[in-house]
């Protein structure tokens, strides 16, 4: 499983993880070639490397055309988002970053998440990185996330609101849940489209996993300290499947939703990272009959996937809630019959011997071109898989 870890020993923002992610290899025209679909005015996006200190880095530059005095609402700013056609879940990680932000400022200001006016975190530019950072993350094959302990600044920061503590109180309220210290560094290291990727992407602070290292980048921020390099470290690389997980599970109970609906419905649910999805029977109440549609999703993902079954289906709303789950470790296998290859799944685990599980799709395949029972296709590639060993 491709994972990147987010190592936040200087701060983090919007700017300096687009710029991690081209340091460790991204290609920022692909990237550019991307984000022009939003047609904003003046856009244009380049990359530089910079020094922060003794270390090296690759500093991100949007330059956008911003319009006077203009505050949009969430809604504003889905709008441009969808003027692109986004590939995988980027969309909807688009969305439920921009929404985490507008609910950490709605409980700020004791107003409705829908109706908050976005100041900074609402220009072009800050689209441009939260929208160019998680497009990154899919160009690079990234599958999940983790971060380590958060460093935060000291002191005050001038905002559109004011003078305000450091952590800003929306970067404050979206970094609940994580790890965090300090160690004096005056100003704003962390900024609220920083903690917004943060929360969407990792949810929480937890040690490094083991990991077969592949790539790190260093994304470097405008600002320049004696104190410490102001650089944000990623550490791309593969990790092994873990026998023991944590999982958030979400569900809805639906009645009054055309049966036609589902299949594209859970089409859209698996290609947004969705792990595995089921569909029960229900007896409702007044005995009317429904179906419980359950999600189970890297908790990175929930508030993705939440929007989206409220989003696409009939229900007007979820349970969700984290647990854990053993699962075996997996890879693909294959194995000759005499209709020809069969791939499959071969899982195993401690005291558990490796097993092989038929791709459904194989053998149909085979039963059609030669007309022989699926059930014997089946058996026949299990067979031989354990034949060959």
């Amino acid at each position: 499983m491709k994972t990147l870890y987010f190592d936040v020993f200087a701060g983090a923002s919007g700017d300096m993880c687009l710029g991690a992610l081209v340091d460790a290899g991204c290609p920022l025209e692909a990237i550019k070639s991307t984000l022009q679909g939003l047609s904003l005015p003046g856009f244009d996006l380049q990359a530089e490397k910079v020094r922060r200190g003794p270390l090296s880095g690759t500093q991100v530059h949007v330059r956008v055309e911003e319009e006077r005095h203009r505050h949009r609402k969430l809604a504003d700013v889905l709008a441009l988002v969808d003027r692109v056609n986004w590939p995988g879940p980027v969309r909807e990680r688009i969305e439920a970053a921009f929404t985490a932000l507008a609910k950490a400022e709605g409980r700020i200001h004791g107003k409705a998440y829908d109706q908050i006016h976005f100041h900074e975190v609402g220009s072009f530019d800050a689209v441009i990185d939260i929208s160019g950072s998680l497009l990154g993350l899919h160009l690079l094959g990234v599958e999940q996330c983790a971060c380590s302990k958060i460093h935060v600044g000291e002191g005050f920061v001038e905002t559109q609101h004011g003078v305000l503590p450091v952590p800003a109180p929306a970067t404050a309220e979206l970094l609940q849940g994580f790890d965090l210290y300090s160690r004096g560094l005056a100003g704003e290291t962390v900024t609220p489209t920083g903690a917004a990727l943060l929360r969407v992407l990792a949810g929480q602070s937890s040690p490094m996993p083991p990991m077969r290292l592949q790539a790190i980048g260093y994304g470097a921020g405008t600002r320049e300290t004696k104190e410490l390099p102001n650089l944000l470290r990623v550490f791309v690389g593969e990790t092994p499947n873990p026998t023991v997980d944590a999982v958030t599970v979400i569900e809805a109970n639906i009645d009054d939703m055309n049966p036609e609906f589902y299949e594209p419905l859970l089409e859209q649910l698996f290609s947004a990272g969705a792990l595995d999805i089921t569909l029960s029977p229900l007896m409702m109440k007044k005995s009317r009959p429904g179906t419980l549609l359950t999600v189970i999703a890297s908790p990175p993902n929930k508030e993705s996937l939440a929007q989206m079954i409220l989003r696409e289906s009939a229900t007007i709303g979820v349970r969700m809630w984290d647990c854990e789950r053993r699962i075996l470790q997996r890879e693909s296998g294959e194995t000759n019959t005499p209709w020809g290859p069969v791939k499959g799944k071969v899982c195993w685990g401690a005291g558990i011997e490796k097993r092989f599980t038929p791709e459904y799709e194989d053998c149909r395949r085979i039963q059609r071109e030669h007309q022989v029972p699926i059930q014997r296709v089946y058996e026949e590639a299990v067979r031989s898989y354990y034949s060959q060993k």
